[in-house]
């Protein structure tokens, strides 16, 4: 069993992860693209879950377009409501603030209803084929949390999800094992950790930091998906350190409370992957 300075290595290993991927060409390629998605507002993205709950990157035709893909014949679009605005000032004078004047409808579609150009990744789905004790080892910790686990066809790009309501973790039924495990550790030390929080992108941090964790104690690792995951949500790789570190004591927690008595697990040395 890997000791608490072996963890705190660890999650040394993880932020030099998320630090060398954020100073990379692929990172920013990816910035790039995601910078021409548009964000929605709430109630656009309620309209959006209504209509295909497992839509994950959701652009205008014209948008996918100029990202190289194009809408498959025959696909139902998403409807979001679209501001009309105008300004009350003159073509020169750009200080009056547009005023909305009325709303309308406008199609929109998720990206597993296009075809074309793939788009940069950064987290890249695991493979392989752990020892099924490990699964089964975080579907009891999650009942021991009061948690139930099923499989679930979500499509798209959802691994998984957690909700404290419901009591209930579910893990999308098509992915590797290796994720599974991988996606599983992440919704646990959800389920651990936050059932109360402020801010959405720490608790993201928080989550993956333990699944990062608690897979290499388990002998997988987990660093194509992880190291982007926590970029994604951090920032960047000075961001991510500092999250890490501030959430330190209980990612470590969770993590110790994850693996539990699970008994006999691979040696883990830091600096290796």
């Amino acid at each position: 069993m890997s000791t608490a300075l072996d963890r705190a290595a660890l999650l040394d290993q993880l932020a030099g992860g998320v630090a060398a991927l954020t100073s990379s060409p692929a990172w920013r390629r990816y910035l790039d693209v995601q910078s021409r998605f548009h964000r929605y507002s709430f109630n656009n993205v309620l309209l959006i879950a209504a209509q295909r709950p497992e839509a994950s990157l959701v652009a205008g035709f014209g948008a996918w377009r100029r990202l190289g893909r194009t809408v498959r014949r025959g696909e139902r679009a998403i409807w979001i409501v679209a501001p009309l605005v105008s300004r009350t000032g003159s073509a020169e004078d750009r200080s009056e603030r547009p005023i909305v004047r009325r709303f309308r409808f406008v199609p929109v579609f998720d990206v597993s209803q296009t075809e074309g150009e793939p788009l940069p990744e950064v987290c890249r789905r695991l493979e392989g084929d752990p020892p099924e004790r490990y699964y089964r080892h975080l579907v009891d910790v999650a009942r021991s949390a009061g948690f139930a686990v099923r499989e679930h066809r979500f499509g798209g790009s959802t691994n998984g999800d957690c909700s404290h309501p419901r009591r209930l973790i579910r893990i999308e039924s098509a992915i590797s094992p290796a994720q599974r495990v991988k996606t599983l550790a992440h919704e646990v030390a959800h389920a651990l950790l936050h059932e109360q929080f402020e801010d959405r992108a720490r608790a993201e941090l928080e989550a993956e930091s333990v699944a990062y964790v608690v897979c290499r104690v388990f002998g997988i690792d987990s660093g194509s998906y992880s190291f982007g995951y926590v970029a994604t949500w951090a920032g960047g790789g000075p961001e991510a350190l500092a999250g890490i570190r501030t959430s330190g004591e209980r990612i470590h927690a969770a993590a110790s409370g994850i693996v539990g008595s699970l008994g006999e697990v691979p040696a883990v040395v830091p600096g290796t992957r």
